[in-house]
C-alpha cells in the first residue's frame, strides 16, 4: 500500500525540521526519558503546561518534544520500521493518518493493562492502536461583524454573493476536499463529485491560505468572511477577541481526533504508556479544553457548564455524526492532493 499525505503522497522525502526542547540521548531504566513527535506552536507548549511538567516530572520522565509535520512523523515512522528501535517513543497524529499508519502495522496494541486510564475513554473514541487525546468537529466560521446572514451548508459556500470572501485553509485540504464531496451530494470520499464543486468554488475567487493562523488573520483583517474549520480553532480565536461564531453544516458535523500511540519499535515504552495515561488525565484534558476548544476524550472531564455547551455539538443528543469512513478516504487521499496542489490551487 502507498502511504499518502503531502510529502510521502507527491513522492518526496519529508524534510524532518525538528525542534527539540531536550537533547534526546538514548533512553534506559535510569534516564527514564521518552521522545515525543508532535505540532508545535500552542499545542507542544500546552503538552508541555499540562502533561509534561505537572504529570511526568514527577514521575522522574524527561520528556522531550521533537516538532513537525505530520508527514514528517509518517516518514519516520516507515523509513524507521524495520530498525530494532526507532527514535520516537510516542507520535501524534490526526485520526485519518492514525489510521493508515496502523494499518502498516508500526504501532503496538493499546490495552487497558499498558493505559489503565483507558476505560475511561468515550467508547466511540476508543481505537486498538491509539489514544484519543482531543477531539473536535468541522464547521463553517464567519465573521458576525461582516455577515448577518451566514451559509447554512457547504453547498452555500458557492453562491455568487460570497465571491471573494470565503477562504480555505491548505493545511486542511483534505477536509476541505470531503466538504466539497458533501456539498455535491455525494459522500465525503466522492473525489470526482468534489473536483467538480471545487472547480465552481475557484470561479466564486476563493482564497486559499498556507495555515490555519493566515486563516485567522484573513478573518481578524476582514479578507475573508468565512471559511471551514475545526470548531475548537474558532473557540480559541473568539478568546483571542475575533467576532465569530460556527454553523453546523446541512450536511452534517464531521469529528475529529488527534491521537498518540507507541512504535513498535518505541525505546523506552513502559514510560511511554505512562504518558499515554497522564493524555487522559481528567485535570490535562480541561486545561485544553479551556485553553485550545478542544473536547476532552474521558468521561470524567469537568468543564464549565458554558463551554461544554459551546464545544459540544452533541450535547442534548440533538445533533448527528457524520462517520469516518477511514478505508475509502485513505482510497482517494493521493489523487486528492494531487488534485488539490495541481489543478485546484494553480
Amino acid at each position: 500500500m502507498t502511504i499518502s499525505r503531502r510529502a510521502v503522497l507527491s513522492g518526496t522525502s519529508a524534510a524532518f525540521a525538528a525542534r527539540v526542547f531536550a537533547s534526546p540521548k538514548p533512553a534506559s531504566a535510569q534516564s527514564q526519558q521518552v521522545i515525543v513527535g508532535l505540532w508545535g506552536g500552542d499545542y507542544g507548549d500546552l503538552m508541555q503546561k499540562f502533561v509534561d511538567q505537572p504529570l511526568m516530572a514527577p514521575q522522574g520522565v524527561d520528556v522531550s518534544q521533537v516538532i513537525g509535520d505530520e508527514d514528517s512523523r509518517k516518514t519516520k515512522l516507515l523509513a524507521e520500521s524495520e530498525n530494532r528501535r526507532g527514535s520516537m517513543d510516542i507520535v501524534f497524529l490526526g485520526d485519518d493518518d492514525m489510521y493508515l499508519m496502523s494499518s502498516q502495522g508500526v504501532f503496538d496494541e493499546v490495552s487497558p493493562g499498558k493505559v489503565s486510564r483507558l476505560s475511561a475513554v468515550k467508547p466511540a473514541l476508543r481505537k486498538p492502536y491509539s489514544v484519543p487525546h482531543i477531539t473536535s468537529y468541522r464547521v463553517i466560521l464567519y465573521n458576525s461583524e461582516r455577515v448577518s446572514a451566514p451559509p447554512r451548508s457547504y453547498a452555500e459556500l458557492g453562491d455568487p454573493k460570497w465571491r471573494g470572501r470565503v477562504g480555505l485553509s491548505d493545511g486542511l485540504y483534505f477536509e476541505n476536499i470531503q466538504s466539497a464531496a458533501l456539498a455535491a451530494g455525494g459522500k465525503a470520499s466522492d473525489l470526482e463529485l468534489a473536483k467538480l464543486k471545487l472547480a465552481e468554488w475557484r470561479d466564486r475567487d476563493m482564497k486559499i491560505y498556507p495555515s490555519n493562523e493566515a486563516i485567522a488573520d484573513a478573518l481578524k483583517s476582514g479578507e475573508i468572511w468565512i471559511t471551514i474549520m475545526w470548531l475548537s480553532r474558532g473557540f480559541m480565536w473568539q478568546k483571542a477577541s475575533l467576532p465569530l461564531k460556527a454553523v453546523i453544516p446541512a450536511e452534517g458535523a464531521a469529528p475529529v481526533a488527534f491521537e498518540a500511540a507507541v512504535p513498535k519499535n518505541a525505546r523506552n515504552k513502559e514510560a511511554a504508556w505512562r504518558y499515554l495515561n497522564a493524555l487522559l488525565d481528567p485535570g490535562a484534558q480541561a486545561g485544553f479544553a479551556d485553553r485550545m476548544g478542544y473536547l476532552p476524550t474521558v468521561t470524567d472531564a469537568r468543564l464549565p457548564a458554558g463551554m461544554e455547551a459551546q464545544l459540544d455539538l452533541q450535547k442534548g443528543g440533538e445533533i448527528e455524526l457524520l462517520t469516518q469512513d477511514y478505508p475509502s478516504l485513505m482510497r482517494i487521499q493521493g489523487a486528492a492532493l494531487d488534485f488539490w496542489n495541481k489543478q485546484f490551487k494553480r
